[in-house]
């Protein structure tokens, strides 16, 4: 175990997550856009996306079962390897088969890469650092994935209003050659567990474990993911896809100068998570699980000027100016909510069961995210020219769950008796 947070191996892993969650926002900004500006169909896009959703939310559990079972460092290079693999596929089908089937595949293969890839770098935390820089560690982690998100969307929206779809493709393809190949070189301290009994069992009885752990160790856990999924369901996904739809295809905006825009819209959200990772990681000592229920609570509350404007205002550029600062409120609040409780989990859980606890949350938090996307795919085809009524609505729906979640976590007391 290291004394300081920034040892050699956890530093080789921020730099590989620094390139590879580059790639990964690049990749997972331009195909669904692509998809959005070829149809302009907010039901096919928020279909296509709600797929996309089910491996991650399958293979989440698994990732974390195989990560405390097999070496962390050795999962992350070999999913690195196969995701260049997958973007290398598409690039050569692309042309040649249907384009929503296409997708659709590249889509679901590449998040659920991403739900199999999380809980290993996750897990690896308590394996690098020691416990007092659990929250220090997961910032930095968040930090690096916001600001990769930040510079992906940014920058693969210039190449893609500017060159089209190909060269983003080759781009986010390298940048998972170069994480796996540093990768390669992290030692991450690993112990191998006994099998006894079959992999189904194993699978079986390593998942039940987690579920125990959650809903009957922990319960309020289990209370507060539920209330997780109902935040996931009626604000994250009108996000995920109200914002491109609205940007791209409802906001008076030529298609070239829209299309560059959100890429803009998805660098303020990654923004508001970079911010929220620092200012986590700088307030670690004063946060208190106790009080994290407030920022989810001020999250929803950021959905109503966005609704707002909308009603009131027919310019283009007002409008998005205000859904943009609005969306990095949201991320900042939501992003030092995620450390928060990361950090509580894994200081609380005991080591054998950290990657298969963090798995099983990951997928149950994730579980309202399809149907969510498909709902506001419907609702925002149904309600054209009044885009503000969805948005409005899931304010507050968003806003009555949240006020819940605030008291679920309000009970929640550290091993430690830390308040």
């Amino acid at each position: 175990m290291n004394t300081k947070l920034f040892s050699k191996d956890f530093t080789l892993v921020v730099i590989g997550q620094i390139i590879s969650l580059f790639g990964n926002a690049g990749i997972r900004f331009a195909l669904p856009l692509y998809l959005l500006n070829d149809t302009g169909s907010s039901a096919l896009y928020g279909t296509v996306t709600a797929c996309a959703f089910i491996p991650a939310i399958l293979l989440s559990p698994i990732g974390g079962i195989v990560a405390d079972r097999v070496n962390k460092r050795n999962i992350m290079v070999a999913l690195d390897f196969f995701t260049a693999i997958v973007i290398l596929a598409f690039s050569m089908l692309m042309g040649r088969v249907n384009l929503i089937l296409l997708m659709t595949v590249t889509l679901m293969l590449l998040y659920g890469i991403a739900g199999a890839y999380q809980p290993s770098v996750q897990a690896s935390v308590p394996a690098l650092v020691s416990p007092e820089y659990f929250m220090e560690a997961n910032s930095v982690i968040n930090i690096i994935g916001s600001f990769s998100a930040l510079l992906g969307p940014v920058l693969g929206g210039m190449l893609y209003s500017a060159y089209g779809l190909e060269p983003v493709l080759w781009v986010c393809m390298v940048c998972f050659l170069l994480s796996a190949v540093m990768e390669i070189f992290i030692r991450i301290p690993f112990v191998r567990q006994e099998q006894g009994v079959g992999i189904w069992k194993t699978v079986k009885g390593d998942f039940s474990e987690s579920i125990r752990y959650i809903w009957k160790e922990k319960p309020e856990i289990g209370k507060g993911l539920t209330a997780v999924c109902g935040i996931n369901l009626f604000l994250s996904a009108m996000i995920v896809v109200g914002l491109p739809y609205i940007v791209t295809e409802v906001l008076p905006l030529e298609a070239a100068v829209a299309n560059k825009l959100y890429g803009f819209a998805q660098g303020a959200l990654a923004a508001g998570g970079l911010a929220g990772g620092i200012g986590a990681g700088v307030f670690a000592k004063k946060l208190t699980i106790q009080k994290s229920g407030d920022l989810i609570i001020a999250s929803a509350g950021c959905v109503f000027p966005m609704g707002i404007a909308l009603l009131l205002f027919s310019s283009g550029i007002v409008n998005y100016l205000v859904i943009t600062v609005c969306c990095f409120g949201i991320m900042v609040c939501s992003t030092v909510f995620t450390v928060q409780i990361m950090s509580f989990v894994q200081t609380e859980t005991p080591p054998n069961l950290i990657g298969k606890v963090i798995a099983v949350m990951m997928a149950v938090s994730m579980c309202a995210q399809p149907l969510g996307n498909a709902l506001y795919g419907i609702l925002f085809e149904i309600c054209k020219g009044y885009e503000f009524a969805v948005v409005l609505f899931a304010g507050f729906v968003s806003l009555a769950i949240a006020v819940g979640m605030k008291n679920i976590f309000k009970r929640l007391i550290p091993k430690t008796g830390q308040e």
